[in-house]
């Protein structure tokens, strides 16, 4: 498997445990099961990324089932596909490049489109009856949304930098030394 090395050895059963309940998690947030669980396994591999086979061994599922949520992950940018040099073989990892600022970034975009949308709702509604006052009070949500998750973002950025410095691992630094590339 990929995850080797000289760490520490850690509670694998409990390590499994973590990765079911934090997928149950992103699930009752809206993800799909299988997704969110290869999600969770990338997420805690020491090694910072996994192959096809290792997920689907470590998950005991198929490889379709694997191939599915990969998929999926990848159109979300929440897991990216690489290649070692010289190698056949793809692994996956979580999005590097402080994945939680892009994923909120994107969120800011959808914001935006949510909103124009809202705005057509009311139109179509009036901004007085009662389903366009709900609708229009969604749309304040989101504006207020968009309006406070720049400068939020921003304030993470100095927080991270001052937790973590330049060698944060969503920085890439817990896979640097792996030659990889993007097929």
């Amino acid at each position: 498997m990929t995850d080797t090395g000289a760490l520490p050895p850690r509670d694998e059963e409990a390590v499994a445990s973590f990765v079911e309940h934090f997928a149950q998690l992103l699930v009752e947030g809206g993800m799909a099961r299988m997704p969110a669980r290869v999600f969770a396994r990338l997420l805690v591999t020491d090694a910072g990324r996994l192959t096809a086979a290792e997920l689907a061994e470590m998950l005991h599922a198929s490889p379709a089932a694997i191939s599915g949520a990969i998929r999926y992950l990848e159109q979300v940018d929440l897991a990216v596909r690489r290649r070692a040099r010289g190698s056949r073989r793809d692994f996956y990892q979580v999005r590097d490049l402080d994945l939680w600022y892009e994923v909120m970034t994107r969120r800011d975009k959808l914001l935006e489109r949510w909103i124009g949308g809202l705005e057509e709702g009311i139109e179509a509604l009036g901004p007085d009856t009662p389903a366009g006052l709900r609708v229009r009070e969604t749309r304040e949500f989101m504006q207020f949304m968009a309006k406070e998750l720049p400068e939020m973002l921003e304030r993470w950025r100095v927080y991270r930098a001052a937790v973590y410095g330049a060698g944060s691992p969503a920085d890439g630094q817990a896979t640097a030394g792996a030659e990889a590339s993007t097929p």
